[in-house]
């Protein structure tokens, strides 16, 4: 018999498949396809304050191996998300896992603490991949005082599980894992779409009508796996790990890097049933390999190296300090 089941200190997933936030909307609209209860978890659609229209279309565009989306946060608000949504989805068995945005720090703390006295969320998703209004625009994960900063005010208002997903759009995304490491997060997830853009020729216009949008998909996997063996070498919090996930070989992959858990984003808009797929993929793995526990698969990459270069890459495991 193997053992799916997974958890990353108090947080417990009956196996390490789970959905990213914005490509399962909130589990509901998925429900024809598969079982819901068999998934790991759920990570439901941006919230934020107050509702949100997003972005003008063209938000989309399909690109080599991947797609670019600037959809914008569109959600109807936390409120909504708490009086009509969650009642509607919270008998299901599966950790259901909000992920929340805001434009200032002021925002976060008021979305986290309507989350915070909702029986049943065990854990939230800090998305720091937000534009700071207050900061002219820059995202909060792209800076680490910053990271650090709304990671820190977030932990007072959040008395369980905390989540934080980063940007891969920085220099180096373990100083921003130890950072927010040191503020307190219990795990981090990542990696969050990378910075890009499309352009129709015939038009010389951009594709998407903010120009710029998130690249995801198959496309980035081998940056994201990186990352997060990066990451997983560089703190001592567990890693969520998601980027270009499309069948169980992937998932795996990115559990021998160091992810306790993965996400499923493009893959659930080819295949809306692919999750399960992945599931039973991973079962299989075990079976064939004798596996017995996912403890014997994650962070079990073998690079081959001796034990004195192992240990030279683990060696900076200190959290980045905080900033006064």
């Amino acid at each position: 018999m193997v053992d799916l089941k997974v958890k990353i200190k108090e947080l417990e997933f009956k196996n390490p498949v789970s959905t990213a936030s914005g490509t399962f909307g909130f589990g509901e609209e998925f429900h024809d396809f598969m079982d819901l209860n068999r998934l790991g978890g759920i990570f439901v659609k941006g919230l934020t304050r107050l509702s949100r229209e997003g972005n003008p279309y063209p938000r989309m565009a399909e690109t080599p191996s991947g797609m670019l989306n600037a959809v914008g946060l569109q959600n109807k608000g936390v409120d909504y998300f708490i009086n009509d949504i969650y009642p509607r989805i919270k008998e299901l068995d599966t950790e259901i896992i909000p992920n929340v945005n805001g434009g200032t720090i002021d925002d976060y703390i008021e979305v986290t603490e309507k989350l915070n006295r909702v029986e049943g969320i065990n854990a939230i998703e800090l998305n720091i991949s937000c534009p700071n209004v207050k900061e002219g625009g820059m995202a909060f994960g792209v800076s680490c005082p910053s990271a650090i900063a709304v990671t820190k005010e977030v932990r007072k208002a959040w008395d369980k599980h905390l989540m934080v997903k980063l940007s891969p759009n920085v220099t180096d995304i373990t100083e921003i894992a130890k950072g927010v490491e040191g503020a307190g997060a219990d795990s981090v997830s990542l990696v969050n779409t990378f910075l890009g853009m499309a352009i129709d020729a015939e038009t010389r216009k951009p594709i998407l009508s903010t120009i710029t949008g998130g690249l995801s998909g198959p496309a980035i996997k081998p940056i994201a796996l990186r990352m997060v063996w990066q990451v997983y070498n560089a703190v001592k919090i567990p890693v969520i790990g998601m980027g270009g996930i499309m069948n169980a070989t992937d998932a795996i992959e990115f559990m021998l890097a160091g992810s306790s858990v993965i996400q499923v984003g493009t893959a659930n808009f080819i295949d809306p049933a692919i999750s399960v797929k992945i599931i039973d993929g991973i079962q299989e793995y075990c079976e064939r390999h004798d596996i017995s526990s996912m403890d014997q698969i994650i962070g079990m990459m073998d690079t081959g190296q001796s034990a004195e270069l192992k240990s030279d890459i683990k060696k900076d495991v200190t959290s980045y300090p905080e900033t006064k």
